[in-house]
């Protein structure tokens, strides 16, 4: 028996995974955001470790048996967070998360001090990425900064907390910018560049390696066996490829959650910084993978059927869906820049807007154009991404909303590729973490990170790609015309 934690944004998710590939259940604890000013974007680290105890509680009470039987725990979560940690590893201030813009002024100073950052990190300096936020902290807060001993991922942050050590991986510590991902080791510049050391940071292992154990007094408290190992885990992406089963050079999926990512698993180290695009470690030893990410993708579903009084995003699919291709040739475009955007923009101040509003419009063609709009975001990114040969034909589809398969189909055609979408697709961070559990206790690779089943499969129109495309093109004229000062700010 294997558990899979999965610290996301919204939710910490647990999952229990037999040696049959069997997910013997699931638990949730919800999450909240603070945003206390404009660009920030904070947790309590307390609050992880609330959610993990009720998560933990939940299988206790209903799994004890499952539990008893425990090999190994495997940990994925969001990525890039801050959490600094003082002489006795107590927290600081709030976790600064992935989704926090205040840092833009510097990653312009980390570009201009380290002309070598994007050779070292493949990608380029981000206010998502740890190290800016780091750089924002030494300057606006230097009493906090003075007394920070340790910087954690969030995930590291709960091994931390289960087992004792500081432990970081190498799929995760590749988005601090604090990582030479070709060379899978901590870069003294870049830490040089923030005024950190190695002694700042955790130790490193691959992901399906064991990171450490979880302490006695927590396997007796939840009815584990003695010296459970926790895996090194992964970023929430690369965990899911690994639940998903993508881990071979040109496997890869389009995640509708949160965010929106297009990923892709490689052999080699491939950057493409001057897009935007992010080259990181994958979870296993040996792999990368480059992925591109815009920072709303079902999130701005979720804000259009607020703005727009939908009673859920279903139903805004459901209206959106009506829109005969006639009417979809006219409706609005919309850029889905809601919380500024990284690929291909890199730009944090990067704004929303619907255009070509005409008076004959309903809420049903503002929420087609908000449906397309985040496909066309998904389109610039998957863009950025270097030929390979043989040529993508196919990409799995995960996330929220996968469920929809009027969207599904809608994404097909705009991308010009068959997209899969798989049974239990929604599991896949938790069900990755699992697995990494299973490959660090001797697990056999090509027996542990097998596909799931397929549940359906959309093949692109060509007629329909066409007419889309032309779309595209327009809506690609709006983000230089109403972003003309582009790319980070300084």
């Amino acid at each position: 028996m294997y558990l899979g934690l999965d610290l996301g944004t919204s939710e910490l998710k647990a999952l229990l995974l037999s040696d049959q590939h069997q997910v013997i259940a699931t638990a949730r604890a919800p999450l909240t955001v603070q945003r206390p000013q404009p660009l920030w974007s904070e947790q309590d680290p307390a609050d992880w470790w609330r959610a993990l105890e009720q998560v933990m509680e939940q299988l206790r009470t209903e799994h004890p048996q499952a539990l008893a039987q425990l090999r190994g725990i495997g940990l994925s979560g969001q990525m890039h967070g801050a959490t600094l940690l003082g002489e006795h590893d107590q927290v600081l201030r709030p976790a600064i998360l992935w989704n926090d813009g205040r840092s833009g002024a510097q990653c312009a100073q980390l570009t201009r001090d380290v002309p070598q950052l994007s050779a070292i990190t493949g990608n380029l300096a981000m206010p998502g990425f740890t190290a800016p936020k780091l750089q924002w902290v030494r300057e606006h807060e230097p009493e906090v900064f003075a007394k920070t001993r340790r910087v954690l991922l969030p995930k590291d942050w709960l091994r931390l907390m289960l087992t004792g050590e500081a432990v970081s991986e190498m799929s995760d510590a590749a988005g601090t910018l604090w990582l030479d991902v070709g060379r899978r080791d901590w870069s003294d510049a870049m830490l040089a560049a923030t005024g950190l050391t190695r002694a700042h940071m955790p130790r490193l292992v691959e992901g399906s390696e064991v990171s450490a154990f979880v302490t006695p007094a927590l396997c007796a408290r939840w009815g584990l066996p003695a010296s459970v190992p926790v895996a090194g885990g992964a970023g929430d992406n690369a965990a899911s490829a690994v639940g998903m089963g993508l881990v071979r050079p040109g496997e890869g999926f389009v995640s509708l959650g949160t965010s929106g990512v297009v990923f892709v698993s490689g052999a080699a180290f491939e950057p493409n910084p001057a897009q935007a695009l992010h080259a990181f470690c994958h979870a296993l030893p040996g792999r990368w993978h480059v992925m591109s990410v815009m920072l709303s993708a079902a999130s701005a579903l979720t804000w259009a059927t607020r703005t727009l009084g939908f009673a859920d995003e279903a139903a805004l699919l459901a209206a959106a869906a009506t829109l005969s291709p006639e009417a979809q040739q006219q409706a609005p475009l919309f850029l889905p820049y809601l919380s500024g955007e990284r690929s291909p923009h890199n730009n944090p101040l990067a704004s929303g807007a619907w255009t070509g509003l005409r008076a004959q419009h309903g809420r049903e063609d503002l929420a087609y154009a908000v449906a397309e709009g985040v496909g066309f975001g998904l389109l610039d990114g998957l863009n950025t991404i270097p030929p390979m040969q043989p040529p993508l034909q196919s990409l799995s589809l995960v996330g929220g909303g996968s469920r929809s398969a009027w969207w599904a189909q809608l994404l097909a055609d705009t991308f010009g590729l068959a997209l899969t979408v798989h049974q239990d697709s929604e599991t896949g961070g938790a069900m990755g973490a699992a697995r990494l559990a299973w490959l660090a206790t001797g697990g056999d690779l090509d027996t542990v990170c097998t596909t799931p089943p397929v549940r359906q499969r959309f093949v692109p129109d060509a007629a329909r790609g066409a007419a889309l495309r032309e779309r595209h093109q327009h809506f690609r004229a709006l983000y230089p015309a109403l972003h003309p000062a582009s790319g980070t700010p300084a």
